[in-house]
């Protein structure tokens, strides 16, 4: 057996210092934690997944993470008497795991204006409409009501307003003649699954900073790309 290479061991551990520590919450399933973990699992991905936290006991996707290696913790607002007073676990346990950055995901708790301060311009969030349409909660159904023939996805900060943040990224699908909101969901699902890893991998690498209220890249993209429906 051969001794490592220290030069490489020294390397590898230099990048994982740069790695920025993540902490996902959910409050069900967790199919967006799940694509996060995984892109994470990359050689270069510029964030660890170090927690997993939900308000529910329940949440399926607590088992998920542990299964993944990732300490899943529940703290359930069930057993706060006041939102203020839950939001203060919540920040306790961030904070007491060196937690740098905040993701939502499916965490289905309005969170007040202090936990959002307290996060502010570390904590995004995945919301399942081309903000900002739509904005709030049965969004494929209203979209369908609306007519519209392009629906989406988008990943923004979190601000005291809901679904209001500044913008990170966005991706869009057509909608068909025959859609129902259950399938039309299921393909952005799709999409949110790729696109939440990117937007996250663009943050934590500083490709995609706050400035003055608005996300500014550090590059630019080709304005030659479209999606039309019908098309």
């Amino acid at each position: 057996m051969t001794a490592a290479n220290p030069s490489r061991r020294q390397a590898a551990s230099s990048s994982d210092m740069t790695r920025r520590r993540i902490a996902i919450l959910i409050s069900g399933r967790g199919s967006n934690m799940a694509s996060l973990i995984e892109a994470a699992r990359a050689p270069g991905y510029p964030a660890e997944v170090a927690l997993v936290l939900s308000n529910r006991p329940d949440a399926e996707g607590l088992v998920r993470a542990r299964e993944a290696g990732i300490e899943a913790l529940a703290i359930d607002h069930k057993a706060y008497s006041t939102r203020e007073s839950f939001e203060q676990a919540l920040d306790a346990a961030l904070r007491e795991r060196g937690i740098e950055f905040v993701c939502l995901a499916g965490f289905m708790r309005v969170l007040t204006n202090w936990f959002v301060e307290r996060w502010q311009g570390r904590m995004i969030n995945i919301h399942p409409s081309l903000l900002p349409l739509f904005r709030g909660t049965h969004t494929h159904r209203r979209a369908l009501e609306e007519g519209v023939l392009v629906h989406g996805c988008t990943v923004h900060f979190v601000v005291p307003e809901l679904d209001a943040g500044p913008i990170v990224a966005q991706a869009a699908v057509p909608v068909v003649p025959g859609d129902t909101e259950e399938s039309l969901a299921q393909r952005i699902l799709v999409q949110e699954h790729v696109l939440y890893p990117q937007a996250l991998a663009m943050i934590c690498s500083g490709r995609a900073r706050l400035e003055n209220g608005r996300v500014v890249f550090s590059q630019g993209w080709g304005a030659g790309g479209a999606l039309r429906s019908p098309g």
